[in-house]
């Protein structure tokens, strides 16, 4: 799905990151996947950005092919700022002390908290359909909690949702996917393919799952230190979607972030595969605009 790409294994802070990358003469961009995805979730943004950026697309820990860590009872391993430091690494490893970040969903929060934690190497951030973890939790109402009813089912005890996934994941992938989306076919057969190999495996549910519960508790404990996202911000999220619905995303991103732009695009959640030219455009455009890293 990413041809001229090469795929890479990477020992870091550990784990194993795997993804793909192309090189190239432009800046460095790192891109994050979303759940329950991997990083074929970029396969029809790749390859315009590809053109003027170095793209770097791992899978997250926990996520496809990457490592699946132990866990410890504050699901610290599963913080994003233990998936913050992965990416750094990743990036350190290729070479690039200074990159840009194009982020979806909970590789959106991982790019929260690598701005927070890193921000001397994050030098712009665009990301999609997503409002601060900590805000959201806190003004959760009836109508936010029904349309996010896996944020609440996932963090509870192992194994439990483990367990009711792992009965049937294909029957779980179809509800989760298929719901958020505003086109009845947002996925490509072969990225819907690769997504359900994933899910198969009980280590990434687990590693999902712990995802989830690490951001109901060790993140907003991140989250509630000071730190502010000072690198250029640019929010996008989907006019027919929870957190237009729910949130004013760029109030709220305004109060993380120095600087913030942003606006809804006409789709869902997955704006990457459902409206991917936009996305590109709006990325070429951000990130032309900022001075070269």
């Amino acid at each position: 799905m990413f041809p001229d790409f090469q795929t890479f294994d990477i020992a870091t802070n550990g784990t194993t990151i795997h993804g793909v990358i192309i090189g190239g003469s432009g800046p460095p961009l790192l891109l994050l996947h979303g759940y329950p995805q991997t990083h074929v979730m970029w396969h029809k943004v790749a390859p315009d950005l590809a053109q003027r950026y170095t793209l770097v697309i791992p899978d997250l820990r926990g996520y496809g092919a990457s490592g699946k860590p132990p866990t410890d009872a504050d699901h610290s391993p599963y913080s994003k700022r233990e998936m913050a430091r992965d990416m750094a690494g990743v990036m350190s490893h290729f070479g690039h002390t200074r990159f840009a970040v194009l982020a979806h969903d909970r590789g959106a929060r991982v790019a929260h908290r690598l701005a927070v934690d890193h921000a001397d190497r994050v030098s712009a951030m665009i990301l999609l359909d997503i409002a601060p973890t900590r805000e959201m939790y806190a003004n959760t109402t009836a109508a936010f909690a029904t349309v996010y009813w896996h944020w609440f089912w996932l963090i509870q005890d192992a194994p439990f949702p483990e367990t009711q996934i792992a009965a049937d994941p294909l029957f779980y992938l179809n509800k989760k996917l298929r719901s958020w989306g505003n086109k009845p076919k947002p996925f490509s057969d072969a990225a819907f393919a690769a997504y359900a190999e994933a899910i198969k495996d009980p280590a990434t549910i687990h590693a999902m799952c712990e995802d989830y519960r690490a951001a109901a508790t060790i993140d907003i404990t991140h989250d509630d230190e000071e730190g502010m996202i000072t690198c250029p911000l640019h929010v996008l999220w989907g006019a027919e979607g929870a957190i237009e619905a729910h949130f004013d995303c760029l109030d709220l991103w305004k109060q993380r972030a120095t600087t913030v732009t942003g606006h809804n695009l006409p789709g869902g959640h997955y704006l990457a595969e459902e409206l991917p030219d936009m996305v590109a455009q709006e990325a070429l455009q951000f990130f032309a605009a900022q001075p070269r890293w």
